[in-house]
């Protein structure tokens, strides 16, 4: 949120929409986004340094949802900033902004109790990651707590454009769908129409991060029309 400037969101945003977006991840930028790849760090600190705080990305999704955006949205933040802000009163002002879920890719889920709590007393979903070095063991834990979907990281290190390591990743879903309860989502490294057509029939949702801000600067109709080619690559393979 708040790239390339604040107000450049209320119009990307609905551009997202247009383009056959299901679900939109909304970022909040953090100065140590740990999972995020240069793309996206760059983009959090111009956001920060033009102001944009936790605060008013809920004053943005709010004023989206006014003007008319009605697909899901989720906040993708880190814990220190929602830890400020007061767990309780984050999670009501998400309710009350419009927001539908969180990703917090620095909260494991045994670490997680305290926001889990004001998440499922509030109805607000709290995903989790499952990362590609995680134990079955652990990836069947994770499973039993996500809610919404599950995110299953693509390949080891940041967010960016990149090759995925599509044998390995194969492997890792059909462990993964042994125990999922909920739809299943890969993201990382995924940005070409190729890429979706590979991956379409193996999951339920394909998440596009870094790609999609590198194209914000671009304006909304170059947004919709590679959010388009990506939807019209998972529609043909499905």
């Amino acid at each position: 949120m708040g790239y390339p400037t604040p107000a450049d969101s209320l119009d990307l945003v609905p551009a997202l929409q247009a383009g056959g977006a299901d679900i939109i991840e909304l970022g909040v930028p953090f100065s140590d986004p740990v999972a995020d790849g240069p793309t996206i760090q760059r983009a959090s600190y111009a956001a920060l340094q033009a102001g944009v705080t936790p605060r008013l990305c809920l004053e943005l999704a709010a004023d989206l949802r006014e003007g008319g955006v009605s697909v899901p949205f989720v906040f993708m933040g880190y814990y220190n900033p929602i830890y400020s802000y007061g767990l309780d009163a984050y999670v009501r002002d998400c309710m009350a902004a419009g927001v539908d879920g969180l990703i917090v890719p620095d909260l494991p889920p045994e670490e997680a109790g305290p926001l889990a709590a004001a998440c499922k007393d509030a109805g607000l979903a709290l995903i989790y990651l499952a990362a590609p070095n995680s134990s079955e063991e652990r990836v069947a834990r994770i499973a039993a707590a996500t809610e919404g979907f599950l995110y299953v990281v693509s390949r080891l290190g940041t967010t960016g454009i990149g090759r995925n390591p599509e044998g390995e990743l194969n492997v890792r879903l059909a462990l993964v769908r042994k125990y999922a309860k909920t739809p299943v989502a890969v993201g990382f490294g995924i940005s070409r129409p190729a890429q979706v057509r590979a991956l379409a029939g193996l999951v339920d949702g394909i998440i596009v991060g870094s790609a999609v801000v590198k194209r914000a600067p671009a304006g909304p109709a170059a947004l919709r029309a590679y959010v388009s080619s990506l939807r019209e690559a998972m529609q043909r393979a499905i």
